[in-house]
């Protein structure tokens, strides 16, 4: 699977880990920044990038991580056709994709057990959508998101691929 990747300077050190992981299952991994932990930066213009990513590869996922995730995550979700899931243990990773079929993962770098960080990706990669009554409600998210597309006829994600 394709996994688009970025963190601000704050989860740096753990996406490289999580890099060495992803690679290790076979994953194909792209990289979209930040670099370096020790030069500051915005988390939007990276969740921009990762989400439209995903937007435009519905088969690709992302993975996005700053220091609590609660900002990138806000960032992401507001592209179209981006579905990002602030996930913090295994649980909420397993129900974030069998009843919201999200396409991104947010970590908040420093509320995550590196323990269970493994786990939790793992779990969400393999996890299926159960459609069914989640399926009804992914489709009313879509009906919210097209109310504003319509609003901003510009918008680069109007119609994902």
């Amino acid at each position: 699977m394709k996994i688009y990747i970025a963190a601000d300077h704050r989860g740096v050190e753990l996406k490289e880990e999580i890099k060495s992981f992803l690679n290790e299952l076979g994953h194909t991994v792209i990289d979209m920044g930040a670099k370096k932990s020790d030069v500051p930066c915005d988390y939007p213009p990276l969740a921009y990038k990762v989400a439209v990513s995903v937007a435009k590869q519905r088969s690709s996922r992302g993975i996005l991580l700053c220091m609590s995730g609660v900002g990138i995550c806000i960032a992401a979700n507001k592209v179209p056709g981006a579905y990002a899931a602030l996930c913090y243990n295994m649980e909420v990773a397993k129900l974030s994709r069998q009843h919201n079929n999200a396409n991104i993962l947010v970590l908040g770098a420093k509320f995550v057990s590196r323990k269970e960080i493994q786990e939790i990706i793992r779990v969400w990669l393999e996890e299926k959508f159960e459609g069914g009554r989640h399926a009804r409600r992914i489709r009313k998210i879509k009906e919210i998101e097209k109310k504003f597309m319509n609003l901003n006829p510009k918008s680069e994600t109007r119609n994902p691929k």
